[in-house]
């Protein structure tokens, strides 16, 4: 955890930090979270079918997204959520705390990252730093100063929505 707000320091990217209790959904989200700045996102680490390819995928907290249209679009076998044990494999972290900012961990990039067109609309976010006990605001400029000095590139899409 240290690690990565060292690269945070080190990479002079900005972010406000908010402590609270551990998170797990966006209702918890909506519910124990002060209004902060930046739009809340709904973060979701899914798999294929035969577990070859693994995505996050980003959006507004309150986006129900479908995702058999999105495994159409993605042209993947059917798509579901990843097990806890690939999650902790793949981006490092627990049930919870999946964000954007767990790319920090896909040291291998076997995660590709999709964020909803309308979401990178938005001109500051809310993540989780890799633990749901801590809420980061960060805009968009230093998102992309984040994303710049992981060498990551990140997809944007119109995730489809559930009717």
């Amino acid at each position: 955890m240290a690690e990565f707000y060292e690269f945070l320091a080190e990479h002079d990217i900005q972010y406000q930090r908010h402590d609270h209790p551990p998170l797990y959904t966006v209702e918890d989200v909506m519910r124990l979270v002060p209004d902060l700045p930046g739009t809340k996102t709904k973060n979701l680490f899914l798999r294929d079918k035969q577990g070859k390819k693994h995505f996050l995928v980003l959006v507004k907290a309150e986006k129900q997204v479908n995702l058999k249209t999105l495994q159409s679009l993605l042209d993947s076998s059917k798509l579901s959520f990843g097990s806890p044990e690939r999650l902790k494999k793949h981006l490092g972290i627990e049930p919870g705390a999946v964000s954007l900012f767990a790319v920090f961990n896909d040291v291998n990039r076997h995660v590709k990252v999709l964020v909803d067109k309308e979401l990178w609309l938005s001109e500051s976010f809310q993540f989780h730093p890799l633990v749901n006990t801590s809420t980061l605001t960060i805009t968009k400029e230093n998102l992309e100063r984040f994303l710049n000095a992981l060498n990551r590139e990140i997809q944007i899409i119109a995730v489809p929505v559930s009717a």
